[in-house]
């Protein structure tokens, strides 16, 4: 057969696979899910169509600097960010090693042999021969993909990319979150701290009174050392208060990635309530864009669709052409471009029998998108519940505030008129320590109840995907349902809490 003929003939073949080529196995498609259901949330306060604004790092709204430096130092060295993008590195890795599949293979070899070869002629008897050879070729390789099975599986790579991108943005919105949270539990246990050391001053200045009154004879001894266990208990309070202080430092140091314990005090610059102002939520279905968890399954169920054309595709025979061109010689010095040896090959392999293994993978591979379409809605409606969590949170700490607000209020009313009418000798210790008692619980409340408004609003801003806002053209053309005008009115403006809104923990 002559070079024309073998060239002809590769060119045939290359052709009918041109012809023949096609892609197996069903499309990505995004499933109808939850989200598509309703045009707004069920616990939503207001409905309004008002433009959103402009896209902002959501925990700038709420007005302190301390977190805002908190969180860029997060982003730039928190260990869980760093892996999350070197597994993105490596998905682009692997995709690019799926493409590199479906290109033509090159290569190149270089070979320098020697032999001796020992044989008995008749009458001549035993020679002994020495050759050396001397070779070079370059080979390629290219396998048609009939089937579109390394398409398949390009394309399925492709999409975990797509699903570690996501997975990376959702770990930088968990550590934002984290380390807004982890930013009011230092402020919320310093004021809790510093509530207790006034606790424990006011209980020494009572212990004083007491320990006057027994001494003057009357007060008895019981009332002595009730008076002295309180103060005795308030300062064991100050102690764990401290010692939980140091934790929540040291676990801020961790997340924003730094040595625990080497950070200074943080300054008491954070408001005692976050800005309350409306949150755009948008339409339920927009978290199906928004949310990077939700991009991430989606992705991953891309992924496992796409893996279902690949096995499919392994069904069928798959086409490989092959060659290559050299020159083969006795000497380096006649390798001189006239010694020419080439081999050109077309393989086509198929299945005839394996026991059903094939078969098998495909099924498999389509209870994998099943998985992956049922991990998907099930996500959907977990976005969607935090969602509706986060609002019913917002709403009842936002009552239970204004309840506990009154209740402060009341106990230290009753307190301080308690340990008035005591120091008059008209009360009773007990009134006193009862009182006492209940002040300590109402402020534990109102910190609580403080802590629980920003865990609301943090979870509020994280459920719709942190940074909230569209585009000008998104903006207007979707109604916007505002939570919190309600609850903004209800928040009182109470002189024994917040003197203004500039107060800080």
């Amino acid at each position: 057969m002559t070079s024309h003929a073998l060239a002809r003939m590769v060119g045939a073949a290359l052709g009918l696979a041109a012809a023949a080529g096609c892609t197996l196995g069903p499309d990505p498609e995004r499933p109808a899910t939850a989200a598509d259901v309703g045009d707004h949330y069920v616990y939503a306060s207001t409905a309004e169509a008002e433009p959103l604004p402009d896209v902002t790092p959501w925990w700038r709204e709420f007005g302190d600097e301390t977190t805002t430096e908190l969180v860029e130092l997060a982003l730039a060295n928190n260990t869980d960010l760093q892996v999350a993008a070197a597994r993105v590195l490596e998905a682009e890795a692997n995709l690019s090693r799926a493409g590199g599949a479906r290109l033509p293979q090159v290569g190149y070899g270089a070979t320098a042999s020697k032999q001796r070869n020992s044989f008995v002629l008749p009458n001549i008897g035993r020679q002994t021969i020495d050759s050396i050879t001397y070779s070079y070729n370059f080979n390629v390789s290219w396998q048609a993909d009939l089937f579109g099975r390394l398409k398949r599986t390009q394309q399925s790579t492709w999409a975990n990319l797509l699903a570690e991108e996501a997975a990376r943005e959702a770990v930088v919105h968990s550590v934002v979150a984290s380390v807004v949270r982890a930013r009011v539990m230092v402020a919320a246990t310093a004021w809790a701290l510093d509530i207790n050391r006034q606790i424990a001053a006011s209980w020494e200045k009572t212990t004083q009174t007491v320990d006057r009154r027994y001494r003057a004879g009357i007060a008895g001894a019981v009332e002595l050392h009730l008076a002295r266990e309180n103060l005795a208990s308030a300062r064991a309070s100050e102690a764990v208060l401290a010692g939980q202080l140091e934790q929540a430092r040291l676990a801020l140091d961790v997340l924003v990635g730094r040595r625990p314990g080497s950070a200074e005090m943080l300054p008491a610059t954070m408001p005692k309530l976050p800005s309350l102002d409306p949150v755009p939520l948008g339409l339920p279905v927009a978290l199906l864009d928004r949310r990077p968890d939700l991009r991430r399954a989606e992705m991953q169920l891309s992924a496992a669709t796409y893996g279902v054309g690949a096995a499919i595709a392994n069904l069928y025979p798959d086409l490989s052409l092959t060659g290559s061109v050299g020159e083969s010689a006795d000497s380096i010095n006649e390798l001189d471009l006239t010694n020419f040896v080439y081999n050109i090959v077309a393989n086509l392999t198929g299945p005839l029998f394996s026991g059903g293994q094939r078969r098998a993978d495909v099924e498999a591979s389509r209870a994998r998108a099943e998985q992956a379409a049922a991990a998907y809605a099930g996500a959907v409606l977990n976005a969607l519940r935090e969602v509706e969590d986060a609002l019913v949170l917002s709403e009842s700490s936002i009552q239970s505030y204004n309840l506990t607000t009154d209740r402060v209020a009341e106990a230290r009313a009753a307190d301080s008129l308690a340990k008035e009418r005591y120091q008059r000798g008209v009360e009773t210790l007990l009134t006193v320590l009862e009182t006492e008692r209940r002040l300590r619980l109402a402020e534990q409340a109102i910190i609580t109840n403080t802590t629980d408004v920003w865990n609301a609003r943090i979870a509020l801003f994280l459920a719709l995907g942190g940074d909230w806002g569209t585009d000008s053209t998104d903006s207007e053309s979707e109604p916007i349902v505002a939570a919190g005008t309600q609850a903004k009115s209800e928040i009182p403006n109470s002189e024994l809490l917040i003197p203004n809104s500039n107060e800080v923990f």
